[in-house]
């Protein structure tokens, strides 16, 4: 079924697929964030293979070969304007984790943030900068109106970093999401243009 809006779309089409995916510069200690590489493949893989990253994320890869399919699908994503994948990486190329804008919707604005790191990385402020500088691209570059992002109530380092980047907590979805050890109560944080 064919739906027509009465208002205008907030987001034009081409906005994103209009231009190659960008690099984008995160502040402090020499981090970017770039499109994903062939070569980023076991390090994306070393994620899912950490305990840590396993608890929060259900969604995993099992081999290099899942992961470069992966990829395809976010270069793919960027192309039909469904979703942005960055590696989070040192100017040298080393990935230290994760950033994406997933469930895009140009119609309201809206899209959803999700980013893991690597242990080795952890602790320095990677996750916050990297989500405070793609939200200041989503929002005032690109046009976004509101970013979300959600975690597992028993989450507290992902509560930390939704906070540090502006992202408020808006409430608490209700048995909202199934992990490995059954089903969670997330928290809902959204970050909207002009937040400060």
């Amino acid at each position: 079924m064919t739906r027509t809006l009465s208002t205008p779309p907030t987001m034009r089409s081409g906005c994103l697929a209009g231009a190659p995916q960008p690099v984008i510069p995160v502040a402090g200690g020499g981090l970017r964030l770039r499109p994903w590489e062939r070569a980023d493949a076991q390090a994306f893989l070393s994620a899912y293979e950490d305990e840590g990253t396993r608890r929060w994320h259900t969604h995993r890869p099992s081999t290099e070969a899942e992961v470069r399919e992966w990829f395809e699908g976010y270069r793919q994503d960027w192309e039909r304007e469904k979703g942005c994948h960055w590696a989070v990486a040192r100017e040298s190329g080393e990935v230290l984790g994760r950033m994406a804008l997933r469930r895009v919707d140009f119609a309201d604005g809206v899209a959803n943030a999700a980013y893991w790191v690597l242990p080795a990385a952890r602790g320095a402020g990677v996750a916050c900068r990297a989500l405070a500088a793609v939200s200041s691209w989503a929002l005032d570059d690109i046009g976004f109106h509101r970013l979300e992002l959600d975690h597992s109530t028993r989450n507290d380092a992902s509560c930390r970093v939704a906070t540090k980047a502006g992202y408020l907590l808006e409430g608490t979805k209700r048995s909202s999401a199934v992990h490995d050890d059954g089903r969670h109560d997330m928290h809902l944080h959204a970050r909207v243009r002009g937040d400060r």
